[in-house]
C-alpha cells in the first residue's frame, strides 16, 4: 500500500489521478479503516488529507459557512453560531456514531461513502449546500445532490476530491430540521431519514427544499414536497400533501429494518415532523 499525506488538495488530485488500483482518501476514517480492517476494502493507494491547510477550518463565507473535509462532527456540535444558523445539519452529523465516531466522522465522508441512508446527506441537501471539487482542471462548486450515484458509488471522477463543504447564508425567518426513524434510540442506521429546510414570508412558506434518505438507491431531493408546502401556513392540506409526494418519491427496498410499505408510510409521517420543525424554527407558531 502506497501512503501520501499531500500538502494541498490540487497534490491530492494529482496523486489520485495518476494512481493504478483502489485509491481512497483519508479524512476521519470512519468508513475507510473499518473497511480495511474487515478485509472489505484494501487500498493500493491511501491519500491522507489531514495536513492540508484547512481542512479543520469551519470558517464565515459571504453570509454562510465553509466546513473542511476533515472537520469532525463533534467539532461541528460544539460551534454555537453554526448550530444557531443550521440546526438541522449540525443535528443530523450529530446522529452519526458514538461520542468516539463523532470525533472523527466528516461530513465529507459520510457524503463520498455513499450510502442511500446517510445522515447528513438529506439535511445537505435540503440547505441547499455546495461542496468544492478538486480535479485536475481545477476547483468547481457543485449541489451536494450531484454526488450520490448509488450506493457506494459516487459521480466523482478518478483524481477528483471535495475539499469543503459550503453552506448558504441561512437569512431571516428560515429554518430547518431533520429527522430519522430508526429501531433503537442511538447508533443505527437510518429505516428513513428526512431532512427540510425552508424560509417564510410572514407566516407562509416561501421557499422550500426536502430530501430523503434509505428510500431510494440514493439520497432523494424530492422537489414535489417542497411544492406541496410553498405558498402555505403549513395547514392541515398542505401537511397531507407533503406526506402524500414523500411517499410517491419513495423507492425502497425490502430489508431486515424495514418494508417497503413501512419505509413509504414513513417518509411521509417525518417529512411532516420535519417540516413542522423547521417551521416553528423559521419563527412560524404552529
Amino acid at each position: 500500500m502506497e501512503y501520501h499525506t499531500p500538502g494541498s488538495f490540487k497534490d491530492a488530485a494529482t496523486i489520485a489521478a495518476k494512481a493504478e488500483g483502489v485509491t481512497r482518501f483519508l479524512a476521519g476514517g470512519t468508513d475507510v479503516l473499518v473497511q480495511l480492517r474487515a478485509d472489505m476494502v484494501t487500498p493500493d493507494v491511501l491519500i491522507d488529507i489531514k495536513q492540508i491547510a484547512g481542512v479543520k477550518d469551519i470558517a464565515p463565507e459571504e453570509g454562510g459557512w465553509r466546513i473542511g473535509a476533515a472537520v469532525a462532527g463533534a467539532e461541528m456540535t460544539e460551534h454555537s453560531e453554526l448550530g444557531k444558523e443550521w440546526p438541522g445539519v449540525v443535528e443530523a452529523m450529530d446522529l452519526i456514531g458514538s461520542t468516539q465516531i463523532q470525533g472523527r466522522a466528516t461530513l465529507v465522508g459520510n457524503l463520498c461513502n455513499g450510502s442511500p441512508a446517510a445522515d447528513s446527506v438529506p439535511a445537505l441537501m435540503a440547505a441547499g449546500a455546495l461542496v468544492s471539487v478538486v480535479g485536475a482542471s481545477g476547483t468547481r462548486k457543485i449541489p451536494v445532490e450531484e454526488i450520490p450515484a448509488g450506493p457506494g458509488k459516487t459521480n466523482l471522477a478518478k483524481g477528483e476530491v471535495i475539499s469543503a463543504v459550503h453552506l448558504p447564508a441561512r437569512g431571516d425567518n428560515a429554518g430547518d430540521a431533520y429527522l430519522r426513524f430508526i429501531p433503537r434510540t442511538e447508533m443505527d442506521i437510518a429505516v428513513v431519514g428526512c431532512g427540510v429546510s425552508l424560509r417564510l414570508d410572514g407566516s407562509a412558506v416561501a421557499e422550500a427544499r426536502v430530501s430523503l434518505g434509505a428510500v431510494a438507491p440514493r439520497v432523494l431531493l424530492v422537489e414535489d414536497a417542497a411544492k406541496a408546502i410553498i405558498g402555505s401556513s403549513l395547514d392541515d392540506a398542505a401537511l397531507e400533501a407533503l406526506a402524500a409526494a414523500a411517499s410517491a418519491a419513495c423507492n425502497p427496498i425490502d430489508d431486515k429494518r424495514g418494508t417497503i410499505e413501512f419505509r413509504t408510510h414513513v417518509a411521509g409521517v417525518l417529512a411532516q415532523r420535519a417540516a413542522k420543525i423547521a417551521y416553528e424554527r423559521a419563527g412560524g407558531a404552529k
